[in-house]
């Protein structure tokens, strides 16, 4: 049998100030627990309750099922290939942002970025602006939102020349809603890849 490199825990050795602590913590928790009641339930739905579901519905993130996104795919589809959520204007609904491009089976299809916000009956998802556009023949990696900020790093081609196949250019980018439109930013100049 082979010996443990590891020496013994302290913790796995149980006296009886450990049962004490435990005993303590659970006559504490149950002491609490007497005291502290839920309200009382009723069978009547209160204005409250109404409105609680429709602030709970207006919280929903558009999806993108159904979305014309706008791309010229041919007889091959859009594909959504990375999708986040968050409230990116600050007015407590959220948006979706979703990377979109053409389901091709060969090649680097470019892709799109498009922000989706609800309408104001709150069932069609809409898309309200073009972060990348997949003209510009760029690939979307590292693609994250936190805190109101669209993150992103773009792959894309110094010149014409170079294959689709092969992206020879790297630029990390962020946008952020600054009240009327989103702004990008790059952090950094492109470089080679």
């Amino acid at each position: 049998m082979q010996q443990s490199a590891v020496p013994e825990l302290a913790h796995t050795q149980t006296r009886p100030i450990h049962w004490v602590a435990t005993a303590t913590a659970v006559a504490g928790v149950v002491a609490l627990s007497s005291f502290v009641q839920p309200g009382s339930a009723t069978a009547a739905q209160t204005a409250t309750g109404t409105q609680n579901k429709s602030a709970h519905a207006a919280a929903q993130p558009p999806g993108t099922t159904g979305v014309d996104f706008p791309l010229q795919c041919g007889r091959v589809k859009a594909v959504v290939a990375k999708k986040a959520t968050g409230d990116l204007d600050g007015d407590g609904r959220p948006e979706t942002v979703a990377v979109v491009h053409c389901d091709s089976a060969m090649g680097t299809p470019p892709d799109g970025v498009y922000v989706l916000t609800r309408t104001a009956d709150n069932s069609t998802p809409r898309i309200v602006a073009t972060l990348v556009d997949p003209k510009d023949r760029l690939t979307v990696t590292d693609f994250t939102l936190h805190a109101g900020t669209v993150g992103a790093t773009l792959l894309g081609y110094s010149s014409t020349a170079v294959p689709n196949c092969c992206p020879d250019l790297k630029t990390p980018v962020t946008w952020q809603w600054s009240g009327n439109a989103f702004i990008r930013s790059a952090p950094s100049d492109a470089h080679s890849v």
